[in-house]
């Protein structure tokens, strides 16, 4: 069984880690779009933050002032057994979230939308966010950790089907325009877009694919890998840079996720996530023991599956 001590324990971590630890992926493509970088201004920033990511590691101190909204995904396998059930599970996660805003410490962000209370721990109404989502035949359960910014880079428009693909690079550039010029989406950024669904499912799926899949990671789907990449190189060939100076090194990777949609039309949600890409898993398992990874793996076969089983 799955002990509440246990959650706790490690939801305390994976914040630690999230703030302080940029994963290994996108260490990786920051590396790699520094030497591609073709402007001399944007290239000098790029390994300014790549500096910033080896000292937050090293120091273990959060990477950016705004430490974004701290939130979780959780993946529950069928046969996993945890103690208190959910609502205990829950408390947990609340609980890890107030102290590690204090012990890292995170920016405490959240606040009530009209008074503006705030309890100084990132905790309130619908705060920190859970979501869920399950496994067949397993008994671990997934926690994943993302602190993410939750101003600027995010839009959502219904198109037709009769838009089609030229529909879709129209409103991914009118979003880099809205945001980009402006470095309001603190590029460089990967992009997830959600395309399909009824509205609410649109949104959900782009902050998915951007915060939940490693850079580098292709859809399975071969004709939404080959249009992933090139709405990549559209994004790095639009003349906007990072932080709104001009250069050829904006979007470090675009990630697509679709869902069957209404006969009559086409949604489609955009989201980035900043370069301070904070996010990291943990793996629960009933013996007591715990095994943190940069991947969510969020997106199995089931998770994406078509068919009545």
């Amino acid at each position: 069984m799955i002990t509440t001590e246990q959650v706790y324990r490690t939801a305390v971590e994976l914040h630690l880690q999230a703030a302080t630890k940029i994963p290994n992926d996108v260490k990786q493509a920051m590396h790699a779009m520094a030497n591609e970088e073709q402007e001399t201004l944007p290239r000098y920033v790029l390994e300014q933050m790549k500096l910033n990511y080896d000292i937050a590691q090293r120091e273990k101190r959060p990477m950016c002032s705004d430490t974004g909204l701290p939130r979780f995904y959780v993946k529950i396998g069928n046969e996993a057994q945890l103690e208190g059930g959910f609502v205990a599970f829950e408390r947990e996660l609340r609980r890890a979230t107030e102290y590690s805003t204090h012990s890292i410490p995170l920016r405490p962000n959240r606040v009530d939308p009209l008074t503006r209370k705030d309890y100084n721990n990132n905790v309130g109404s619908h705060a920190p966010t859970v979501d869920y989502t399950f496994e067949p035949n397993v008994d671990w359960i997934d926690i994943t950790t993302v602190h993410k910014g939750g101003l600027f880079g995010s839009d959502y428009r219904m198109l037709f089907p009769s838009d089609g693909i030229q529909g879709i690079k129209k409103f991914y550039l009118d979003v880099i325009g809205e945001f980009f010029r402006r470095g309001m989406s603190c590029q460089p950024v990967t992009i997830g877009i959600g395309l399909g669904g009824t509205k609410d499912v649109c949104v959900r799926l782009a902050k998915e694919a951007a915060c939940l899949r490693i850079v580098g990671d292709s859809h399975p789907d071969t004709a939404l890998a080959d249009l992933e990449f090139e709405l990549k190189e559209l994004g790095n060939s639009s003349g906007f840079g990072i932080m709104g100076f001009k250069g050829t090194q904006s979007v470090m990777d675009v990630h697509l996720e679709t869902a069957y949609a209404h006969t009559g039309g086409m949604p489609i949600a955009i989201h980035h996530f900043c370069l301070a890409q904070r996010r990291c898993t943990a793996r629960l398992f009933p013996d007591g023991s715990i095994k943190f990874r940069d991947d969510p793996q969020w997106f199995t076969s089931y998770y994406r599956r078509t068919s009545v089983e």
